[in-house]
Parts: C-alpha cells; structure tokens; sequence
C-alpha cells in the first residue's frame, strides 16, 4: 500500500500526520512530499523515510500513490497562499488513489456543511479513514 503525504507551507499537518501514520500503521510505502523544502524538512523530522520538494515530484508520487493524504487545497490550483499549481492540484485530481482531503478552512477556500473541526479532530478522523481503505485492501 503506496501512501502520500502531501503538505505545504509549514508542514506541520504534514509532519501530524507522518508521525501518527508510522505509529499506527505496518506494512506500509509512505511518502512525504512538501511544496517546499520548509514542509518537507518537518515531515522528514517527523519520521518520513521517502520525501521530496516540489512540483514535479507531486506529478510522479501521485502515479503510483494508492492513498493521497493532504489538506483539501491540494486539489485547488494557487491554493496554500500559491504554493499548489495546476499540474500540482491535477496530478491529484487525476490520480487513480483514493483522497483523503483536510477540511482545511484556510487560504479563502472554506468547505461549506463541515464544523470547524480542530487539528486534532481532523488528523483523529483521517486515520480512521485510512485504516478503513487499509482494511479492505487487505
């Protein structure tokens, strides 16, 4: 089971979720790819093995991702103040993986009918999605 992680600005979503994917799950590929070096180097901290910075390495984990985990911005072009292009937000779209997407509220893109979840909650509720497709899958 192929798993990204993807994450930008500072990374600390992306370094909450690497953390608690390591500690939760086995038998795992999980892969951390930042929009820049700043959020790499926090999920790198944060236990990733695999990780890389930028666009084109999106493009290509996204081909072979079974899972995408990110903030909901990551589907949108410009999005996380810019950091998100379009090749970025249709490299996901277009990925064969199922998506896991952050309820975010942040950056002028709000998800309407979703309570204003703390971090905590979201990443609490993302693992119990991912261990659900882990399950069927297995």
């Amino acid at each position: 089971m192929n798993i990204l992680v993807i994450d930008g600005q500072g990374g600390q979503i992306g370094a909450q979720l690497i953390k608690e994917i390591t500690n939760k799950f086995e038998n795992i590929s999980l892969t951390a790819i930042g929009t820049n070096a700043v959020a790499t180097s926090a999920m790198l901290k944060a236990g990733a093995k695999n990780a890389a910075t930028g666009e084109n390495p999106v493009v290509v984990a996204c081909r072979k991702a079974d899972v995408i985990i990110g903030p909901i911005g990551i589907v949108i072009a410009d999005s996380l103040l810019g950091e998100i292009t379009e090749k970025m937000a249709l490299a996901v779209s277009k990925s064969a993986a199922v998506r896991i997407l952050l309820p975010m509220n942040k950056c002028e893109n709000l998800v309407a009918g979703v309570p204003n979840l703390g971090t905590a909650a979201i990443i609490s509720d993302t693992l119990a999605k991912l261990a659900e497709i882990l399950e069927k899958k297995s």
